[in-house]
C-alpha cells in the first residue's frame, strides 16, 4: 500500500547506516508478530480452553504502537512514506536537490516535534495499564524514540552532496522549529487553527513533503497561536490513536495477503478463476476479476492484491493477444474490490473511526462488492467483443474444474472463515485478521508448500513497511482531527451543507462530488481519517445511515487510487506490469466510468446495503 516519495535523497554508504536499518527492521517484524502471536493466544484460549486471558488486548496494542513508530523511523531513511508525486520528475537535476533538501529541512522538523512534546506527553502520563500494570508512559515513548531514530537516520547526506550535507539539514530543520514554535502566532495573524491547520497541511502535501509529516507540521502550525501546552495534543493523540484494538486487524490482514502470496496461494486461485471463465469472450480479462474477487476475500488489501495479479496474469494476457495497458488497467479497477468486499481494510478503518459494527459493514457491502464485480466484468466483454480478446480457448472439463477448485478449496475456506466468524460473534475483525495470517501459513507452509525462509522473511519485510506506511497517517491524521472538532468544523460544514439542501438523497450527491475530487489528491486511508470524523456527524443529522455511508465513502475513495495524480493502483499494476502508466490511465477510463455508475445506485439505493444487514447483519 505504499508508495516511494520522488525525493533525491540516497541511500548513504556509511556501514553504521545499514546496520541500523536490518536491525530496526527486524525489531518491527518481530513487534508486529509478537502482537499476531498473542492475539492468537487469546482466540486460542478463550475457545480451546474456555479462560480469556485479560493482558494480551493491552499486550497486542503496546507492540503495535512501538512497531509503528520505530517503523516510521525506518520508512524516513527508505523514502517509502506514502507522498503525493506531481511535478518532481519534471524538475532539472539542480532543482531536484534543492527539492531534496527542503523535503529534509521540513521532515527534521516534524521529527523534533515528535521529539520534545513526545517526551513532555510522556512525562506527564501517570496511569498504568490495567491489565499488565506497565506504566502508560513506556507506551506513549514509541513517539520519541521514533522521531529520534529518525533524526539520526537524517544525519545521513544527501545525495550528491559533502558529507555534511545532512547534518547542515538537521542543524536548519532544528532551528525552524524553534522558529515556528516562537513565531507562529506572529506569522499566521488572526487566522483560525482551523485554516492554518488547512492551508500549511495541503501546501506541504502537494509540495511532495511525505503525508505523515505533514500532517504533523500542519497540526503544529494550526496550533502555535494557541497556549504552548496544547502542543502536547500532537503527540497525545498519535499515540492514542494507534492505541486500538480494531487498528490491529490492519497489519494482520496485511501479513496474510503477504503469505499468502508467497506461499502459492494466490496461484491455485488464479489456476481456479481460469478453468471457470477462461473459455469466455475476453477470458482471461474475465479471469482478472473472478480472481480478485477471491483474493479480496482474504487480503483485504487493493496495493497487495494488484502487484499479486499483475505479476500472474498481465504476461499472460499479452502473451494471448491482450494489449499490455489494457490488462494492466483491467487488473487496478479488479484490486478495488479488496476494500469493497470483506475483510476491506477501508471498512476496517471507517468502523473504528466512526464507531459501527464492522459486522454489519462487511455483510452490507457484499453486494455492491459483486456489483461492481460484475460491473467491470460487462466493460471486459464489451471491450474484448470490439478488439477481438479470448474467446479461443476450449472450456474446461469438469475434472479439471473439480481439480482446480479442490487444490484452491484451503484458500477459498478463509473468507468463510472470516466473515462467519465476525458474523457471529466468534472472533472481532482484529481476531479474524490474526486468524487469517495463521490460516494462511499453515497453507502455504504444510498444503501448497510454497514457503520458504527467504520468501517468508522477504514477505514478513514487505508486510510490515506496508502496516506502517498507512498505520502512521493515520496516527498522524489524529490530531488534525482533533483541532478540526476543537474548532467545531464539523457543525460549520453541517450547516453550510444544510443550507445549499435539506434533502438527504442531494446532500450525498454533493458529498460524493467532493470526495471524487479527494480522492484526486489524498489516499484513502488518510482521507478516511481526516474526513470520518467530519462528514459522519453530517450525514447522521440528515438522516442517512452511517453503515450506507460508510460503504459508499469507501466505494468513492478507493476509485481515487485508479485516478491521477495520486492512481497509487494504476502505478502499482504499470510498474509491476511493464506498461507506461499513462496509457495504463486512458485504458482504465471505461472501468471508472461503470464504478461511477455502480457507486450512484448505492447511493441512491440504501436497501442495497441495509437490507442484507438487517436480514443478516450482527
Amino acid at each position: 500500500m505504499t508508495d516511494p516519495t520522488t525525493s533525491a535523497v540516497a541511500r548513504p554508504p556509511a556501514q553504521g547506516y545499514r546496520r541500523l536499518d536490518r536491525a530496526l527492521d527486524w525489531i518491527c517484524v518481530l513487534l508486529m508478530l509478537g502482537a499476531t502471536s498473542v492475539v492468537v493466544l487469546q482466540v486460542f484460549c478463550r475457545y480451546v480452553l474456555n479462560a480469556s486471558l485479560p493482558w494480551p488486548e493491552e499486550a497486542a496494542q503496546f507492540l503495535f504502537v512501538w512497531a509503528v513508530f520505530l517503523g516510521m523511523a525506518l520508512l524516513t531513511f527508505r523514502d517509502r512514506h506514502i507522498a503525493i508525486s506531481l511535478f518532481v520528475p519534471k524538475m532539472g537535476a539542480v532543482w531536484q536537490h534543492h527539492h531534496a533538501a527542503f523535503l529534509r529541512v521540513m521532515n527534521v522538523i516534524a521529527c523534533v516535534i515528535l521529539v520534545i512534546h513526545g517526551i513532555d506527553f510522556m512525562n506527564r502520563a501517570l496511569q498504568v495499564l490495567p491489565a499488565l500494570r506497565i506504566p502508560l508512559k513506556y507506551l506513549f515513548m514509541a513517539v520519541p524514540v521514533g522521531g529520534a531514530v529518525a533524526l539520526i537516520f537524517m544525519t545521513a547526506p544527501l545525495k550528491g552532496r559533502a558529507w555534511w550535507s545532512g547534518l547542515a539539514a538537521l542543524a536548519a530543520g532544528i532551528a525552524g522549529y524553534f522558529i515556528l514554535k516562537a513565531g507562529g502566532g506572529a506569522l499566521f495573524g488572526e487566522a483560525s487553527s482551523t485554516t492554518i491547520l488547512m492551508v500549511v497541511t495541503l501546501g506541504l502535501i502537494f509540495a511532495e513533503v511525505p503525508i505523515v509529516y505533514a500532517l504533523v507540521l500542519g497540526s503544529f502550525a494550526g496550533l502555535t497561536p494557541l497556549p504552548p501546552l496544547m502542543l502536547v495534543t500532537i503527540t497525545q493523540n498519535m499515540s492514542g490513536a494507534l492505541n486500538s484494538f480494531t487498528l490491529l486487524a490492519i497489519p494482520f490482514f496485511i501479513l496474510a495477503a503477504a503469505v499468502m502470496n508467497a506461499g502459492g496461494i494466490t496461484v491455485r486461485i488464479v489456476d481456479l478463476a481460469y478453468h471457470l471463465v477462461g473459455h469466455f469472450r475476453g477470458g482471461l480479462g474475465q479471469a482478472n476479476i473472478v480472481t480478485n474477487v477471491m483474493l479480496a476475500g482474504v487480503s483485504g488489501s487493493s496495493t497487495a492484491d494488484a502487484s499479486a495479479t499483475a505479476k500472474l496474469l498481465v504476461p499472460q494476457m499479452e502473451k494471448h493477444g491482450y494489449d499490455r495497458a489494457f490488462s494492466c488497467a483491467l487488473t487496478a479497477a479488479a484490486s478495488t474490490l479488496a476494500n469493497m468486499i470483506p475483510p476491506g481494510l477501508g471498512l476496517i478503518i471507517y468502523a473504528a473511526l466512526a464507531s459501527v459494527s464492522v459486522g454489519a459493514l462487511f455483510v452490507g457491502t457484499i453486494v455492491p462488492g459483486l456489483m461492481v464485480a460484475l460491473a467491470l466484468s460487462l466493460v471486459v466483454w464489451l471491450i474484448s467483443v470490439r478488439r477481438g480478446y479470448g474467446g479461443h480457448t476450449d472450456r474446461s472439463t469438469g475434472a479439471v474444474r473439480w481439480r482446480a477448485f479442490w487444490l484452491a478449496t484451503p484458500a477459498l475456506c478463509l473468507p468463510v472463515i472470516i466473515v462467519g466468524g465476525v458474523r457471529f460473534g466468534i472472533f472481532t475483525a482484529t481476531e479474524a485478521g490474526a486468524i487469517a495470517f495463521v490460516f494462511a501459513l499453515f497453507c502455504g507452509a504444510l498444503i501448497y508448500r510454497g514457503l520458504t525462509i527467504d520468501n517468508l522473511s522477504e514477505a514478513f519485510r514487505e508486510a510490515v513497511e506496508d502496516t506502517v506506511a498507512v498505520a502512521v497517517i493515520i496516527a498522524a491524521a489524529s490530531p488534525f482531527a482533533w483541532i478540526l472538532t476543537f474548532e467545531q468544523a464539523p457543525q460549520k460544514i453541517a450547516a453550510w451543507l444544510g443550507a445549499l439542501t435539506g434533502n438527504a438523497f442531494y446532500l450525498l450527491l454533493l458529498i460524493n462530488l467532493f470526495l471524487i475530487f479527494v480522492g484526486l489528491f489524498i489516499e484513502m486511508i488518510a482521507a478516511l481519517v481526516i474526513l470520518v470524523p467530519i462528514l459522519v456527524p453530517v450525514v447522521v443529522a440528515a438522516g442517512v445511515d452511517p453503515l450506507q455511508f460508510g460503504i459508499v465513502m469507501v466505494m468513492n475513495l478507493v476509485i481515487g487510487a485508479l485516478t491521477p495524480p495520486l492512481g497509487v493502483l494504476v502505478f502499482t499494476t504499470a510498474r509491476v506490469g511493464g506498461a507506461p502508466s499513462t496509457a495504463v490511465f486512458r485504458a482504465i477510463l471505461p472501468f471508472i466510468g461503470m464504478q461511477l455508475v455502480v457507486l450512484v445506485l448505492v447511493t441512491m439505493i440504501p436497501q442495497i446495503t441495509l437490507l442484507p444487514i438487517r436480514w443478516f447483519g450482527p
